[in-house]
């Protein structure tokens, strides 16, 4: 049960990646550039009192970890964090392979 509930996350992740995915093309080409919703500004627009709690948190814990690991990832388009963390949610939760010639009784 609990692998079908990662597996439904990481499908409903790789769809709102798919959807950021055709906003910003369809930004892009309406504005005639190249046009990519960063995932902190998409945080910031959801919820950015959240954001800054977590900026402090990490500072907290590890400074060096906000420059060199949270930083880098905030600074992705949406599209590509979503999609990355779909389709590793979908992999890692997926059926084992069943065994060929064993029982399992």
């Amino acid at each position: 049960m609990i692998r079908g509930f990662f597996r439904l996350i990481g499908l409903l992740l790789l769809a709102g990646g798919f959807v950021f995915l055709v906003y910003d093309g369809a930004r892009s080409i309406a504005d005639q550039t190249l046009r990519l919703t960063r995932l902190g500004e998409f945080w910031n627009d959801v919820h950015q009192a959240s954001q800054q709690s977590f900026h402090m948190l990490v500072e907290g814990i590890a400074p060096w970890l906000w420059n060199d690991g949270i930083k880098v990832i905030l600074n992705q388009p949406v599209w590509a964090v979503m999609g990355v963390l779909g389709l590793l949610l979908l992999v890692i939760f997926r059926r084992p392979k069943p065994l060929i010639g064993y029982s399992r009784s």
